[in-house]
């Protein structure tokens, strides 16, 4: 990043910008730019990953006072004159098997270009991922750098991509395998919340997050049409021994029923060896999983459900319990932990999590139920008379 440059005094575009809400100065495609070049220039603007080596002229022309461009491809006249001009220009970086600067979460497609052809070793997800293990070993700064402003870019392209909406996160373990009875009743809660009108947001990995995204997928779709996917799927029942296979059986199904139900999923990077499911819609993956399980749940603004899971849902449970005990982030939001006997004697977490809540606003806001069917109206039950 040493070619960086400004003509302008660095404090110029660091300083905040007075802010109109009725005004998006982030440029996250080329049409985005048309636009904005055509009702008046550039200046204050953050124009993310936009390739603008074909809009030369109309750079050299435009105010790029105080702009950023980030990752930018531009020619080098253009790229002169934007910094002349008054813009902090951070260029693309070479041979990144990820774009740091993105302005858009990621697609199944995306993530998982090349199966087909070479298998999963040769997609764009696992290059990711060797490349986090490589420069995590090595403790170069740069590379932690990249890191860093990825994830906040992805943060960012996951705000605005659910402003407005819904929605409820369902917790629970990568274990599950397609084919058991567990993983049927997480797909048909994804269903039911979907159709519900909220969006189901979950880890973005294998077993009880897949089957949630699964369930999203296929709330547009007649119900007979979510029985024949999970008979289907019964078939690669778990991402070991092949990734491959295992997501080829889900991509199968994207082609068979195309244009199914949207939903988030929020993986990392950090446990690579567990690949995105390609049934969320929108999927921000993340290197650093303290931002992606802490991003995941503050944004279930609809509540949490829990389904069966070990250590990583435990604290899942917790990190969520945090913040509806000191109602930091507002009042608290509902809790709704699935499987008395898992949650009381296997892994007694709910126990605890009723001494937590004793004598707080928080108590009205949890629950345990038996059966994953009863959770939606448990859901909506704790979310009546709940603060806006």
């Amino acid at each position: 990043m040493s070619d960086v440059q400004s003509n302008s005094q660095p404090s110029a575009s660091a300083r905040p910008r007075a802010h109109d809400d009725n005004h998006d100065y982030e440029i996250e495609s080329l049409a985005e730019f048309d636009r904005v070049i055509v009702s008046g220039g550039l200046a204050g603007h953050r124009v993310q990953s936009v390739d603008l080596t074909d809009r030369t002229f109309a750079l050299l022309g435009a105010d790029t006072t105080d702009s950023v461009f980030l990752g930018c491809a531009m020619e080098p006249d253009a790229a002169a004159k934007v910094r002349a001009g008054g813009a902090l220009v951070f260029p693309p970086v070479p041979g990144l098997p990820f774009d740091p600067y993105r302005g858009s979460l990621y697609s199944p497609d995306e993530l998982f270009e090349g199966l087909a052809d070479a298998g999963y070793d040769a997609t764009p997800d696992a290059r990711s991922y060797a490349w986090f293990e490589q420069t995590k070993a090595d403790g170069d700064i740069f590379a932690s750098m990249l890191r860093g402003i990825h994830d906040d870019a992805v943060s960012d392209a996951l705000d605005e991509h659910l402003a407005g909406a819904r929605v409820v996160g369902i917790m629970g373990g990568h274990a599950l395998e397609r084919g058991s009875a567990a993983y049927a009743g997480a797909a048909r809660l994804g269903r039911r919340l979907t159709r519900n009108g909220l969006t189901v947001a979950t880890g973005g990995g294998p077993g009880a997050m897949e089957a949630a995204n699964l369930g999203a997928y296929a709330a547009p779709f007649e119900d007979g049409m979510l029985d024949s996917a999970l008979e289907l799927l019964a078939k690669a029942p778990h991402f070991t021994p092949s990734i491959t296979q295992w997501a080829q059986a889900a991509f199968d199904i994207r082609r068979s029923w195309p244009d199914g139900g949207t939903s988030a999923g929020i993986p990392t990077w950090f446990y690579g060896h567990e690949p995105p499911n390609a049934f969320a819609s929108h999927i921000a993956k993340y290197f650093v999983n303290a931002v992606r399980e802490d991003g995941l749940l503050a944004r279930s603004n609809a509540g949490v459900v829990f389904l069966p899971g070990a250590a990583g849902t435990v604290q899942e449970i917790f990190d969520n319990a945090t913040p509806n005990y000191y109602q930091s982030r507002g009042g608290p939001t509902p809790m709704v932990l699935v499987d008395r006997e898992h949650w009381t004697e296997k892994l007694p977490a709910w126990p605890l999590l009723q001494a937590l809540a004793a004598q707080r606003p928080m108590a009205a806001r949890i629950a345990l139920v038996d059966s994953v069917d009863e959770a939606p109206e448990a859901l909506a039950r704790l979310t009546e008379g709940a603060p806006s």
